[in-house]
């Protein structure tokens, strides 16, 4: 048989519709042959009054093909009979099968408008919802039987949607695949997406949360009822948490040189724009030779090497620039033999005039300039966590990274830096068993990032997201607009990669016409059948000479640019706090769009219950403070050890198993 090209449109193209009308006639078909045949033997038994041994029947109705069987027996006797209930059958027969020619003659040469001609796009229903993995499907048969409860759908919340009966469905999203929302500065995003999905995930997680208000409102619930400990890193405040970046170096394995140089490449790029000059590369070469070198001399002086180290070895009073070149020449640092790398860096700026090396040396020490702060100083000193602990600590783990709004720009590149770090390092330890591969962690991380095109470009970030999931780390990354994501000079540029690599994109109404108009594209085309009458005849008469009706297809955009920012806003009182939730788009890879409602959580009982659980006070710790301090030269100017942190042991009165209950997933509307 010839194979035909396929140039159905749209949904169309996996559909075999020219089969399936081939099949649904040839069933019609075999109906009206099975009502001839019924016809027959209705007659046959009239002629008879329904006697006894013609069989059993309902209320006088015999099966179709019982006359097939009369004739076999009582054929040669009674022909005439046989003869009458045949012409019967056969006169029901034909009228059905020319009824239905003429009806299949109508249907095909009647003018039908096509949906998909010019786009399929439309707005996703309950069941395209439950496919999608955001809804918990309906119970089997077999699991009704067997007594199972119903699946509920857990993980992140992405979004809500309204049914028929005005009842609100959580949209949450539990598979490893990334998620991207963008919503603009007070819509709602806090209260509907990130307050909710911190109430209710159970695992690890690392939070950008500025302000301080994230740890209020959730950290009571995650450390007395999710069992997790809870770190509040806020780098310029006293009651922080402390971390050493420099702990995380591989000191004495072939990774020492990759890991210093990644941390090094962070601090002289603070924007993410790459190294562009010649200072910077510079700088950058001789931060990683004295980093190295600070970490040996630490390591054979049992001290702490932090980056305030390094900027005070480039700056000490007490010893000049020539003699810390000269020992960093002749190190010993590889059981008695020089390190290469430590020597080149020193005889770099040896052979350097000296107003380049003036030059290079107060670049790299401008990249230093934070860490004479004495509070950011102290705070990573030494680390109270380490970023293994995140996914392989007895209890998951819940770091705050807190930032106040004065310090964000000046804490940029420490941030940057822990967010690189915990990424590169988290994500590693991949095993073949087999044939499948497993990764090595106790629990999974999600990466709460709000305002993450803020840290500026993070390459790392970028690249790494199309093999995350498969470390069990799952992103949630929040912007403001797509503008501030593509942005040449501060985003990932025009190409960027983040949102192809995000399975999940939800949306509030945005501001900027460029967010409006991609999240018009992503909406799709769809066809619309308009209708056009035209008339003649004169407009008083009684009847219009003629009406002639004609239909054609038009394309436009599901849900056009200016309707995307004029979708409804959540509703404020006076205060500004939310009274009725605004709409909000939720797209799903391979699925139709979802037109959707913002959640809120105190509008629900459950999770406003578990926000108004006390915060914690305190900090946890999760390694001992280590009591040995630097040398006097470099510590003469840090800030008192303060006992700010709080017992490691959860209070064992509290539950420890997540509670999850039924009205978390479906609500009454508010609306």
């Amino acid at each position: 048989m010839k194979d035909k090209f396929n140039n159905s449109v749209g949904p169309l193209a996996n559909q075999s519709n020219r089969t399936s009308k081939q099949a649904l006639r040839a069933v019609i078909a075999t109906l009206i042959l099975m009502l001839g045949l019924q016809a027959a033997t209705q007659v046959f038994a009239l002629k008879f009054q329904y006697h006894p041994l013609l069989g059993i029947h309902v209320s006088y109705i015999y099966p179709p093909w019982a006359i097939i069987g009369w004739a076999w027996h009582w054929g040669d006797a009674y022909p005439s009979y046989f003869l009458a209930a045949s012409h019967v059958g056969m006169v029901v027969t034909g009228v059905g099968l020319l009824l239905q020619m003429v009806v299949i003659m109508v249907v095909d040469n009647s003018a039908k408008a096509s949906v998909y001609m010019y786009g399929s796009a439309r707005w996703a229903n309950l069941n395209d919802i439950r496919l999608a993995g955001l809804l918990s499907r309906p119970r089997k048969l077999t699991e009704r039987l067997l007594g199972r409860k119903p699946l509920k759908c857990a993980g992140v919340f992405v979004g809500a949607w309204q049914d028929k009966r005005g009842q609100t469905h959580y949209l949450r999203h539990s598979g490893g695949e990334h998620v991207l929302c963008i919503a603009p500065t007070g819509s709602g995003k806090g209260v509907g997406l990130v307050i909710p999905t911190l109430l209710t995930w159970p695992h690890s997680t690392v939070i950008t949360d500025l302000k301080g208000e994230l740890w209020g409102a959730t950290t009571g619930w995650r450390q007395q009822r999710a069992n997790n400990k809870v770190l509040r890193f806020e780098p310029a405040a006293q009651d922080s948490v402390h971390w050493n970046p420099l702990d995380e170096i591989r000191l004495g394995t072939a990774f020492e040189v990759g890991d210093v140089q990644n941390l090094v490449n962070l601090m002289v790029d603070p924007d993410g724009r790459g190294l562009e000059t010649h200072w910077q590369k510079t700088a950058h070469a001789l931060l990683v030779g004295v980093m190295l070198h600070a970490l040996y001399l630490a390591q054979k002086t049992g001290e702490k090497a932090t980056l305030q180290h390094l900027d005070r070895m480039l700056s000490d009073p007490q010893k000049a620039l020539s003699e810390l070149w000269h020992e960093m020449r002749f190190n010993l640092h590889r059981q008695g033999s020089q390190h290469d790398l430590v020597s080149s860096a020193a005889m770099d700026m040896i052979s350097r005039p000296i107003e380049e090396a003036g030059s290079v040396l107060s670049t790299a020490k401008s990249y230093l300039s934070l860490y004479r702060d004495p509070i950011v100083a102290e705070n990573i000193s030494q680390s109270d966590f380490r970023i293994s602990d995140l996914m392989n600590h007895e209890c998951p783990v819940s770091l705050y990274i807190v930032t106040q709004p004065t310090d964000k720009n000046r804490l940029r590149p420490l941030v940057r830096i822990l967010i690189n770090m915990i990424i590169r390092l988290s994500a590693q330890g991949l095993t073949i068993s087999e044939g499948i591969p497993k990764a090595s962690y106790k629990h999974r991380l999600l990466l709460m990032l709000d305002e993450f095109a803020a840290l500026g470009k993070l390459d790392i970030l970028q690249e790494s997201l199309a093999f995350l999931r498969g470390y069990g780390i799952k992103c949630y990354l929040i912007c403001q607009d797509i503008t501030q994501l593509k942005s040449r000079e501060n985003g990932y540029g025009p190409d960027e990669s983040i949102s192809s690599n995000c399975a999940v994109v939800n949306a509030f109404a945005p501001n900027r016409i460029e967010t409006a108009e991609h999240l018009s594209k992503l909406t799709g085309q769809t066809t619309i059948v308009k209708e056009q009458i035209t008339t003649s005849g004169h407009r008083a008469s009684m009847l219009l000479g003629n009406v002639s009706r004609t239909t054609h297809e038009v394309q436009r955009p599901l849900l056009t640019p200016d309707e995307c920012m004029r979708m409804q806003g959540p509703v404020k009182d006076d205060l500004g706090m939310i009274e009725i939730p605004g709409d909000m788009l939720v797209f799903m890879a391979g699925y139709p769009a979802i037109y959707g409602v913002q959640p809120l959580y105190f509008k629900d009982p459950a999770l406003l219950a578990r926000s108004r659980i006390p915060p914690a006070n305190k900090s946890d710790y999760l390694t001992n403070r280590n009591k040995s301090r630097s040398s006097s030269r470099f510590d003469e100017n840090q800030l008192p050890e303060k006992g700010i942190g709080a017992s490691s042991q959860i209070d064992t009165g509290h539950e420890h198993s997540i509670h999850k209950g039924e009205k978390t997933h479906v609500r009454s509307s508010g609306r």
